[in-house]
């Protein structure tokens, strides 16, 4: 077993743009007697670089990562280039989708915990990777990551079944994104309202649903973007 760090030389590092959540954290860590500090999230989604810099230069033997950072992103981003520089990245989410939470796991996350949990769940999570011991079974992995293969799958299948929109269909997929009704489309476009409706008809017959609703709901579920 891996000796124990003493835990005021054990840094931690939180990454979470819910401001009570990561005061809450970094509060209940600080009685435990740990270092541990809470890094800003940036604004920007390009600014990457930038947060992995001045976490790297910090030197934490764990990062508390949240996956939703807000207008900076997808927190899985972050994951693979802390583990490789080896730190414990520990992902603590809020989202449901286990899909998402293996795919933390195989960009090499130690685990993943929701925030649903008790406060002590993460707490001792800390504590056993100070001790060098195991925070998930074998099973519990293995499981994740076939999650996050079907959730792969999926999502490639959604995307094959978008790209076979024609350009004029993407178009008017992007309109009702934004809420537009037909007529508005049909105005926009120069059209008339049965064209659009056969247009819209057309794509949810590609996208495989029966509502224009689950259509857009595939696009956002994607990060789609209409071309311009």
């Amino acid at each position: 077993m891996t000796q124990p760090i003493s835990r005021n030389r054990f840094r931690i590092l939180v990454i979470d743009d819910h401001a009570l959540f990561a005061e809450s954290l970094e509060l209940a860590l600080s009685v435990e007697g740990y270092d541990v500090r809470r890094v800003p999230v940036p604004d920007g989604a390009g600014t990457s670089g930038t947060l992995l810099s001045t976490l790297t230069r910090l030197r934490p033997r764990i990062v508390l990562l949240d996956l939703d950072l807000g207008k900076f992103g997808d927190g899985v981003r972050l994951i693979a280039p802390l583990a490789k520089a080896g730190i414990n990245v520990v992902v603590v989410t809020a989202t449901p989708d286990r899909g998402r939470w293996g795919e933390a796991v195989r960009h090499g996350a130690r685990a993943v915990l929701g925030k649903s949990r008790p406060l002590n769940d993460i707490l001792s999570t800390v504590r056993r990777i100070n001790q060098g011991l195991p925070v998930m079974t074998h099973e519990e992995r293995e499981e994740l990551l076939r999650l996050w293969q079907e959730h792969r799958s999926q999502l490639h299948e959604l995307q094959e079944r978008i790209d076979r929109l024609t350009a004029r269909e993407a178009q008017v997929l992007g309109h009702l994104m934004q809420g537009r009704t037909v007529h508005e489309i049909a105005d926009l476009g120069v059209v008339s309202e049965a064209t659009v409706r056969t247009q819209v008809k057309s794509i949810l017959a590609k996208l495989g649903v029966s509502s224009q609703l689950a259509a857009v709901g595939i696009a956002h579920h994607l990060g789609w973007r209409a071309p311009s």
